[in-house]
């Protein structure tokens, strides 16, 4: 009668885990409280990927720029700057990540400029930063 009941249990913790790793495995863990390999005590940190136009491509100024983003809730966790200066973005919910997207300050021109990228979270070490050069011409 034991044997029955600790399968039971075992099966059913398992399938608990199977949740889990599904959740995390659509890309979009963070974008549901509560989901993902961590729970409500860990955290899944964001990544950023897709930096368009690419690492040092020449662009003009008030070009467009997108970016990709995983593990996010919401777009208003992303904050970029140029230069120090604040970039009004938008996101877009893709399913599985946030396509982000913005314009270079029209101030900014015949200079090589950091694209840059922090995602905030509730828990400092669940943050990320990166971010990317453009050559921005007249």
């Amino acid at each position: 009668m034991r044997i029955p009941n600790l399968l039971v249990v075992l099966l059913s913790l398992s399938l608990f885990n199977m949740t889990d790793a599904i959740a995390g495995a659509s890309g979009h863990a963070g974008h549901t409280p509560g989901t993902g390999s961590g729970g409500a005590a860990g955290c899944v940190k964001a990544r950023l990927s897709k930096f368009q136009p690419g690492h040092m491509a020449t662009v003009a100024p008030e070009a467009e720029f997108s970016f990709m983003v995983t593990g996010i809730q919401s777009p208003d966790q992303v904050e970029v700057t140029v230069k120090t200066i604040p970039v009004e973005i938008t996101g877009e919910d893709k399913d599985s990540f946030y396509l982000i997207k913005g314009k270079l300050p029209a101030e900014l021109k015949n200079v090589t400029a950091r694209v840059n990228v922090k995602v905030n979270a509730k828990s400092p070490r669940c943050e990320a930063e990166n971010g990317w050069l453009v050559k921005i011409t007249e």
